[in-house]
């Protein structure tokens, strides 16, 4: 009798184990399905996001072809012709990422439920194992002793005990393993969500900037009358407006004197600062370059007050480091074409503030805390420009400020960041 039970008890301990390593490698069929299908279509996607790569590096190009001032009506039509193209892939491009985002998300959602339902089964199956190992040894040594035939059978039972007590110590570890795999797994869903929250907003944001240069098309060619002769008037007007504009501006910081104390500021670098744009090529260098030099009448000999980098319209820009939004504004508000265009001032903790300028689409506000690499808007060709590009300013923080001022030249007030001349810094000494 006591070797029937014995027997019965370790036949169902097998059962038991047999149950929970089923369990663990017998996939649901439904789910593994699903999971090759949405791999699938996620492998579907990026192969479209990589031609979509392919296309807006092709307009880009194009683009830098005709980064220079476009003297002709002709030229200006086809560079925003050509800015909206690419707009609508770089839309079509996020649009593909959503969508590779969300089928990652469900993807994951399967994995965990999966997951989630595999630990239960274990839970369970190792809960009896161990409910029948622990019957097995409530049987004292003498029952067990008696129960079998002879010492043998006795002592290889008591040896079957042992690995069966190592095969649940092995599996428990697995089932830790497993729980931190789900925990893993909930991490990478949160940080997906993330980043498809992140998308659909950039994916708002580039509608809008596409809606603006659509418009803008439209604004050229009404202004113009789609005659040459009257592109090269407005030209001409710009520039005229845009000189007038800056003797202003220069006769306001020529009355600013303040003294700057250098051992406030950070001493110069690479690093201080880091880049405002994932890729970088300079246009346009800090003060007497050959530009300013060849145009004298741009700069009025205090040479360029930044640095240019080329950036098509609608390319993120990022904060050099971190700081708060001092001010933001457009100056082409009071005079179109004359000035900044769409800008940011930031200031830091390490005494110094940055400008970005020229922007298309502004997404922060004034008195807003910013983190070191935060998207803060997008670059642009507002205010006046040659091409699209991002005008990026230093500033020893104390010798900045956001002023008001009426403009004789458009009768209006514009806000914009002024500074005496010793307080533009040249940028590449902190990048």
């Amino acid at each position: 009798m006591k070797r029937q039970k014995i027997t019965q008890a370790f036949a169902a301990f097998v059962l038991f184990f047999l149950i929970f390593i089923l369990n663990g490698i017998a996939p649901k069929s439904l789910a593994v399905s699903d999971i090759l299908e949405l791999r699938q279509k996620i492998e579907e996607r990026n192969k479209e996001i990589a031609e979509l790569e392919k296309e807006i590096a092709r307009y880009q190009t194009e683009l830098d072809k005709t980064s220079q001032e476009a003297k002709t009506l002709k030229n200006q039509i086809t560079r925003i012709e050509t800015t909206i193209k690419k707009l609508n892939a770089d839309i079509n491009l996020t649009k593909n990422r959503i969508s590779s985002s969300e089928l990652l998300i469900e993807k994951l959602l399967i994995e965990i439920d999966d997951k989630e339902i595999e630990i239960g089964e274990r839970k369970e199956a190792l809960a009896e194992s161990i409910r029948t190992v622990a019957e097995m040894e409530s049987q004292s040594l003498v029952e067990i002793l008696l129960a079998n035939a002879n010492l043998s059978d006795f002592f290889g039972n008591l040896s079957r005990m042992e690995n069966f007590q190592e095969s649940i110590n092995v599996n428990l570890r697995t089932l830790t393993e497993f729980k931190e795999e789900l925990e893993e797994q909930k991490k990478e869903m949160e940080l997906e969500n993330d980043n498809l929250k992140t998308l659909q907003i950039k994916l708002a944001d580039q509608k809008e900037v596409n809606e603006m240069n659509k418009e803008k098309k439209g604004e050229v060619l009404s202004a113009t009358k789609n005659k040459e002769a009257e592109y090269k008037k407005l030209l001409e007007d710009r520039i005229k407006k845009a000189d007038a504009l800056r003797d202003e501006i220069n006769k306001i910081e020529e009355e600013l004197r303040i003294t700057i104390d250098p051992n406030s500021l950070p001493h110069p670098g690479s690093g201080v600062l880091s880049w405002p744009l994932k890729s970088i090529t300079i246009t346009q260098y800090f003060g007497n370059t050959p530009f300013a030099t060849q145009n004298p009448q741009v700069y009025k000999g205090q040479g360029h007050n930044g640095i240019d980098l080329r950036a098509s319209v609608g390319t993120e820009v990022f904060s050099a480091e971190e700081g708060e939004v001092v001010n933001t504004g457009d100056t082409d508000i009071g005079c179109k074409g004359a000035s900044y265009g769409k800008w940011i001032l930031i200031k830091h903790s390490n005494n110094l503030s940055t400008l970005y300028a020229h922007l298309s689409l502004i997404k922060v506000s004034s008195g807003q805390k910013i983190k070191e690499g935060d998207m803060i808007g997008y670059s642009g060709d507002t205010g006046y420009v040659t091409g699209p590009h991002l005008h990026f300013t230093v500033f020893a923080s104390q010798a900045v400020e956001v002023k008001e001022i009426q403009s004789r030249v458009c009768g209006r007030l514009m806000k914009l960041p002024i500074a005496s001349f010793n307080g533009y810094l040249n940028p590449l000494s902190y990048l």
